[in-house]
């Protein structure tokens, strides 16, 4: 956890990686709604969410406050946030979630596959216990639930991967979450991408942000694994070794 603190250098990082990151692919203006994390408000993926804008997505935060856990309302709230943007743009929606936020969005794509385009997580718990954290505590006491996979299950199965092309963002230098629960199954439609960055700091990390692009600018019904090849095999190691 002590290397949580690289959160802030990342930040930095982030604003200092902004030339190159304009390089990452734009996109074709779909909308996409972020998530936060626990105890997150739409302030933490601000970074992220403004330079999902300048590369012309129709960017949304969750507008929920803060992230206190899936208690019903804050159900009832995403799925009815879902539905307006599909309804509204009349095209599916990308769902990126960072941590809590990520599991809220497989679950969401489970429930709504014909309104969800893709499923993008950063450093999210879904493979494991929901006590394979560093987080757990904080859950019970801000939601007022036991950390058991119940209370998360309105989509499913935790584990089980959404119906529609997912990319699992996670780093095995994360403090908070143990990395083998952070990481998707590899399919035809499924991947996970490895970052060497802190958990705290995942959702502004350069390369999790230019991951987080590069998935997005895929076409509607053209998924394809990330390509390592390259210069982006020295920034992204290999998931499954």
């Amino acid at each position: 956890m002590f290397l949580e603190g690289r959160a802030i250098h990342e930040f930095g990082a982030f604003l200092g990686a902004l030339p190159l990151l304009s390089l990452a692919p734009r996109g074709d203006g779909h909308p996409v709604l972020v998530l936060p994390g626990l105890i997150a408000t739409d302030n933490s993926t601000r970074p992220l969410r403004s330079f999902l804008k300048g590369k012309s997505y129709v960017v949304s935060g969750w507008g929920q406050g803060r992230n206190l856990g899936p208690r019903h309302e804050v159900r009832e709230a995403m799925v009815d946030r879902v539905r307006e943007l599909n309804d509204t743009y009349g095209r599916k929606i990308s769902l990126v979630g960072w941590s809590l936020g990520g599991v809220y969005a497989r679950q969401l794509a489970k429930m709504m596959p014909d309104r969800v385009r893709m499923v993008i997580t950063l450093g999210s718990p879904f493979g494991g216990h929901p006590r394979a954290t560093n987080a757990w505590r904080v859950y019970e006491m801000v939601s007022g639930h036991r950390a058991s996979e119940e209370d998360l299950r309105f989509g499913g199965s935790l584990s089980e991967t959404p119906p529609v092309p997912t990319t699992a963002i996670f780093s095995r230098t994360d403090g908070i979450c143990a990395w083998q629960v952070c990481m998707e199954k590899a399919s035809a439609t499924s991947e996970s991408i490895e970052v060497e960055s802190s958990h705290c700091g995942m959702g502004h990390h350069p390369a999790a942000v230019y991951a987080v692009a590069d998935r997005l600018a895929q076409p509607e019904g053209r998924w394809k694994p990330f390509d390592r090849s390259g210069w982006r095999a020295v920034v992204y190691p290999d998931p499954y070794r």
